[in-house]
């Protein structure tokens, strides 16, 4: 008897985990999506009215998660403050009461619906105009219901009791294979330094990488085995600039957060999902251009933008002339930088310079040698390594953006990453992909703290979102919001003299005010 007891719990305990990874039936899965996305399960276009006129709109330009989040426990914005949909809570005996203290009883099915389509509650009160009433068949409404059900028992991938898994694309091979490498070191020695502290809420941290590849198709073949496969919870800091702009649609699908420094490579992906730890090429550009009009005052031109002839430079690029144009800068031209060919065009006032740090100095030598000294300006990250070779008719006339300078490191900070450093065998080479990386890992760590043992993605976004004057010990203090996913908006200039190599700040960090 005592075995068959012993036997019995065993049985129902397994029976108990199993029921609670059962993955969504077909009903189900419908639901997901109109929840989610505001698409029916059989294809036809979903409506709702909002507002006291009841205007129709396309329910997939408000679907429920949009206010009540994927989580189902809702958020407050804008003065609404959506409630929690999970189904115990909606059914709970003791019934439910609204923030303005009206009681109402359990929902029901049919009470549900009714909320849902005609705007009223269990107790058959109206509801807030900002909800949605949404025109459901018979059968997405039982789908959606049938979701709600599951919804409080559906956990993210990528997150157990006991681990976390983590993921992020890294190239072994190729142009950015050293830098791929450099993150990956980062990484790994921010994963080992966190589990040595005991984890997450005791969770231990796990990482994938994957190398993406020379392409956009294998580096969105590594993202779905990421994604699909692998199963992890969130992106951190990848190095994959072929993806490009199918970056944030597939995140956006998945509705798997990234946490990393994206903008410094190139185009800014603008999404939900994505948090910046480092200001991107837009803002640095930004920033040098604000310092010279204000110091340098050199609106007059002639200003020549070169770049390397790649997409994202090409789109920077113009960017930047659009900006110039519109602050009162004159004369402004533009030109793809071919270092093979020896074609410039000469008498610029102020030129700005986008790609390749080997082809920068390249460039400087020959203004210099065709009696061009202008004044220089250049993104840190971009070509740093190539300093050396600046020949020194540019001393105090080359002017470099930085993320962050030596006086943003705090003892801590400083410590936390030579530590890591020598843990991982690494020196000074890239060191804003380097603090990128790392301060990745410090929101994301900060993140699931804030989200809490029962964390979820949901959860994690709306905590980063939460994040506030967050002190990395290696940057200026970094800042997000609802409408803000870059943790800097600026960024420092210095000058530099040549050819001692002693660096001058000139312009100490401050937010950028110019919209995207």
């Amino acid at each position: 008897m005592k075995i068959s007891l012993i036997l019995g719990l065993f049985l129902i305990g397994n029976l108990h985990c199993a029921a609670d990874t059962l993955p969504l039936n077909p009903d189900e899965s419908a639901g997901k999506r109109l929840y989610r996305e505001g698409v029916s399960g059989s294809g036809e276009p979903i409506m709702a009215r909002i507002g006291a006129t009841g205007m129709l709109l396309p329910a997939t330009s408000l679907p429920c998660a949009n206010c009540h989040g994927a989580d189902g426990l809702g958020r407050p914005e804008g003065g609404v403050r959506p409630p929690d949909l999970s189904w115990s809570r909606l059914t709970s005996t003791y019934g439910q009461r609204h923030v303005n203290g009206r009681n109402y009883p359990a929902y029901t099915d049919g009470t549900l619906a009714r909320a849902i389509q005609e705007g009223r509650d269990s107790g058959n009160n109206r509801l807030d105009p900002a909800m949605p009433r949404f025109v459901l068949s018979m059968k997405d409404q039982r789908n959606l219901t049938a979701y709600l059900k599951r919804l409080a028992d559906e956990r993210d991938p990528g997150l157990t009791p006991d681990s976390l898994h983590l993921g992020t694309l890294l190239p072994s091979q190729g142009p950015l294979a050293e830098e791929g490498a450099t993150v990956a070191a980062v990484l790994k020695g921010s994963v080992a330094r966190i589990n040595k502290a005991g984890g997450i809420h005791g969770r231990q941290v796990r990482l994938t990488i994957l190398d993406p590849g020379p392409d956009p198709v294998s580096a969105g073949r590594a993202l779905d085995q990421l994604i699909y496969q692998e199963q992890v919870f969130a992106l951190i800091a990848p190095l994959a600039p072929a993806l490009d702009t199918q970056l944030v649609s597939r995140l956006e699908q998945a509705g798997i957060p990234l946490i990393g420094p994206l903008s410094l490579q190139g185009t800014a992906q603008s999404s939900r999902q994505i948090f910046e730890p480092m200001p991107g090429v837009r803002e640095q550009l930004i920033a040098l251009a604000d310092y010279a009009t204000g110091s340098l005052r050199v609106l007059q031109g002639p200003t020549l933008i070169t770049y390397t002839d790649d997409p994202g430079q090409r789109l920077a690029a113009h960017t930047l002339r659009q900006y110039l144009q519109d602050h009162a800068w004159q004369n402004v031209s533009l030109q793809a930088y071919d270092p093979v060919k020896d074609q410039l065009p000469l008498g610029s006032r102020s030129l700005f310079y986008l790609g390749c740090g080997s082809d920068f100095s390249l460039l400087a030598e020959r203004l210099q040698r065709a009696g061009q000294v202008p004044y220089l300006f250049a993104m840190a990250n971009q070509v740093a390594g190539d300093l050396l070779r600046v020949p020194s008719g540019f001393s105090r006339r080359l002017f470099l953006s930085y993320p962050f300078v030596p006086s943003d490191w705090t003892l801590a900070g400083r410590l936390a990453l030579f530590q890591l450093r020598e843990q991982q065998g690494l020196g000074g080479q890239h060191a804003v992909l380097q603090v990128g990386a790392f301060s990745s890992m410090l929101l994301l760590s900060e993140g699931m703290k804030q989200a809490g043992r029962d964390a979820s993605r949901e959860k994690l976004i709306y905590a980063l979102e939460g994040l506030h004057d967050f002190d990395t010990g290696l940057t200026p203090r970094l800042s997000f919001g609802p409408g803000q996913r870059l943790g800097l908006s600026g960024a420092h200039i210095v000058t530099v003299d040549l050819p001692d190599q002693r660096f001058y700040l000139v312009a100490p960090y401050k937010p950028i005010t110019a919209k995207p």
